[in-house]
Formats: C-alpha cells, structure tokens, sequence
C-alpha cells in the first residue's frame, strides 16, 4: 500500500503513514525528471555566487551533460533533508518552450521516469506571448509520450513568474502597465488550460503565485526599478527577468511542498539550501511561509480520503486535493 501524494503536508502525514499499517517510504528511489528552460536551471543573469545554476550539480543528472545543478538541485538538497529519496534528472535550454523539448530532445527525456514536471517559455509562447496554445499541445504531447513508458507517471506543470521588465520597461509587451500579478495571472491561466487539456497531467505547481504572495506579503519588493524597499528582498536577478537567489529559492521551496506533500516550513531555520545561497534565517522562513500559503490556498478538502482514514485506522488526518483535480491520480510516493 502507498501513501497518497495528496495528503497534507505535515509531519502528521508521516505519523499517519505508521499508525495505518507501517507504511514506508519504498525502497528504490523516486525517478523525477526536469524539463525547462533558464527559470529550471537557474539562469543568474549577472548576479553574483553563490549561483544557483551551479548548485551541487553531483547530486543531479544533467541529461544534456552541462553539470547544471540549478533548481533541480535545490529540491534534491531540500528532499535529502527531509529523508526522502528522489533520484533528480534534469534536461534544459535557455529561451526554449515544451515544443522545443519535444522537437529535438524527445529521445533524450522520454524514459520511464515515476515523476515528470513541465516548464515552458516565461510568456507561454515566444512568438505569440500570452497564447497558451503551444504550451497545451506539447504538454499534451509529451505527457503522452512518458505515459507510453511508465503507465504510472505523474506529469504537472510548473507555472511561472511575472516578469518586471515585460511590466515596468517593455511598451511592446501585453502586461506593460498592468499590476505586476497580471502576467502570473495569465501564465497560470495558460498552464491550467494546459491541465485540464490532458487527462495524464496530473496539475499545476503554482510557483509564479508564490512569488505573488511574497510581493502582496511585503517581504519582496514589487518594482526592482525604482529601489528594493527598506527591508525587503529582490525576487529577480538583475535582469528583472530571471529569478534572483531569493526567487530560485521560492521556486524550489514550492515544488519542494507539491510533490512530497510535505510542508516547507518543514525544513525549518536550519535548511542548508537558504544558507548556501545566502539567505538568512529569518527571510527563508518567510519564504518558507508564502510556499506553503500558496500551496494551501490551492487545496480543497477531499471527505472521501478522510472517510477512508476514518474506517482504515480511525486517524483522522487532514486530506486534501488541487481545486478543480478531479482527475487527480495518486502519484510517487513522498
């Protein structure tokens, strides 16, 4: 028997775990690949190291043979510490979209892997920015494909960010002028159109709302051009495009609570991921903080699983689901 991806996240869903039968982690590794672009591996864009993209990159696969680290490699550091076991590959390309991933490494990254997440271009589709239409097709396609090799994957979606250059500088741009949470509002709605498209995608992870909780919250500054505020932080490197250490950290942090179930807070002042990127403790527990509401805000309450647990073990633990997942499969175990 295996746990459900969907339990809460909380030490409770590993208490819960032994108290229904001494259930455990299995015993080989949790196979999850990568797919993405700059915003996966960490592009710096003129920041200063420690960088993410370099970011123990013995601890990853890289598919392509860069040695790139980059987030995949922060989620591996935060699952280590959590005493999970995931084996991390990532395959990625700057500037690139799913229809590029699908084109040209389609042999490369279709394996029979347990976990698949998708990431596709900053504006959903370079030529047409705003237009999901590629993203849906390829996320589809794709999802397809890693079907056809493990009939059990679990393929999501990792939406992103609303970019401040396309906000702030770029006339050209459908969000310049808008709020600066207009962009992940679109993005998102793309991704979940993508979702709802396929019958294999198994939802979206919703990093770009993240990074919006931050900014709302006060602790992230909402306009990198006119000054970081007094106290705040700068999600954006210095491009105000690419994510900054801060904004990489987010990202993982999120797909860190996701996929495991587990919550970010979890890993608590003395994450070594925060500390090796050089943030303190009292901002990476805020980042921490926005993860985890944003990953709340996502769920809704699930009564079926909760009567399950009811009748198995008579342990009522807190069972939760995506809104809208009616399709949801139960995934890897975390």
């Amino acid at each position: 028997m295996t746990i459900p991806c969907s339990l809460r996240r909380s030490g409770t869903a590993l208490f819960a775990a032994v108290a229904l039968g001494g259930l455990a982690l299995p015993a080989s590794a949790t196979t999850i690949l990568f797919v993405g672009n700059s915003f996966t591996y960490g592009d710096p864009a003129g920041a200063k190291p420690p960088l993410v993209q370099n970011y123990r990159p013995d601890t990853v696969t890289d598919l392509n043979g860069l040695g790139i680290g980059g987030v995949p490699a922060l989620f591996k550091a935060m699952t280590m510490q959590a005493g999970l076991d995931y084996q991390v590959s990532l395959e990625t390309e700057p500037g690139s979209g799913l229809d590029f991933h699908y084109n040209n490494r389609f042999n490369t990254i279709v394996k029979p892997f347990d976990m698949v997440l998708l990431q596709s271009y900053s504006t959903l589709d370079g030529a047409k920015p705003g237009n999901p239409e590629t993203l849906i097709r390829y996320s589809g396609l794709l999802a397809n494909a890693f079907r056809e090799q493990n009939p059990d994957v679990d393929v999501r979606l990792t939406s992103t960010w609303s970019r401040a250059d396309l906000t702030y500088k770029n006339a050209n741009s459908p969000w310049f002028g808008k709020s600066i949470y207009a962009m992940a509002q679109d993005v998102r709605a793309g991704y979940d159109a993508a979702d709802s498209a396929s019958s294999i995608i198994n939802g979206v992870i919703p990093v770009g709302q993240a990074w919006s909780q931050a900014i709302a919250g006060g602790l992230a500054d909402a306009n990198p051009y006119d000054g970081i505020g007094a106290g705040q932080i700068n999600l954006w490197a210095p491009d105000s495009y690419h994510g900054s250490n801060y904004g990489y950290y987010l990202e993982a942090l999120t797909i860190f609570g996701n996929v495991t179930g587990l919550d970010p807070r979890s890993l608590g002042a003395g994450d070594y991921v925060a500390r090796d990127l050089g943030i303190n403790v009292a901002t990476a527990l805020a980042l921490q903080g926005f993860a985890a509401a944003q990953l709340d805000a996502e769920e809704v309450p699930e009564p079926g699983m909760l009567a399950m647990f009811a009748t198995v073990g008579g342990l009522l633990v807190a069972v939760r689901r995506r809104r809208g997942n009616a399709k949801a499969r139960y995934g890897a175990v975390a």
